[in-house]
């Protein structure tokens, strides 16, 4: 069972430039909008994934890490489809969709498989950030951060770029007690990777292969 891990954040709060620093080889990248990286290093890239397509190459499983950039485009290219259909039985299928993507995730890979989601968010009158969907109705059906026991918010002052790690009581950001030293960390995906592997022993089998 793979680990799906939510990454939030506003665009241009650096959720895509926090793949920098993964090798091509590393990872592999589901580009929903196909937009161009923020870096220059060459990721293997599907551009304009669908659900079908991210799925099988989940199944397949020939890496140990993936990245779903801009997750939430799935939801927003299947309501373009789906503009016409009259009746709310839409929007259960939409939310039956993504959650399926999120089993897939977890079912359909092997224990040291983690999926990242990069995610845009909404911010609420009272000031709460979550998760963007389509809407209330959307959110009726699937309440998309209680599906993750990772979420990370990525936030920036104009200059940096960070995580949170952790709720302020105004954001959904959680992790696993101990799996990070403090509040806020660099935008590194790839040290998430690493300090997630590392929190769950996956390292443990190659270092022992290493020795042999």
């Amino acid at each position: 069972m793979g680990i799906p891990i939510l990454v939030l954040g506003a665009s241009g709060s650096g959720k895509s430039a926090s793949m920098r620093n993964f090798n091509e080889d590393e990872v592999g990248v589901f580009n929903v909008a196909s937009k161009p990286l923020p870096f220059r290093k060459a990721l293997p890239l599907l551009n304009r994934a669908t659900y079908t397509q991210i799925q099988k190459n989940l199944k397949k499983n020939s890496k140990k890490c993936y990245v779903v950039d801009d997750s939430q485009y799935l939801m927003a290219f299947d309501s373009f489809l789906k503009a016409k259909e009259k009746g709310y039985d839409k929007f259960t299928d939409m939310a039956i969709d993504f959650y399926n993507l999120i089993q897939s995730a977890i079912l359909d890979t092997t224990d040291d498989t983690v999926v990242y989601f990069l995610h845009h968010i909404d911010r609420g009158d009272d000031g709460y950030i979550k998760a963007k969907t389509l809407g209330k109705m959307l959110d009726n059906q699937l309440t998309l951060e209680g599906m993750f026991a990772i979420v990370l918010l990525c936030e920036t002052d104009g200059k940096e770029h960070w995580f949170l790690t952790q709720s302020n009581g105004y954001n959904p950001a959680k992790s696993p007690m101990d799996m990070f030293d403090t509040l806020k960390i660099d935008n590194d995906l790839k040290f998430v990777d690493t300090t997630i592997r590392d929190y769950y022993g996956f390292n443990k089998g190659e270092e022992k292969n290493a020795e042999n």
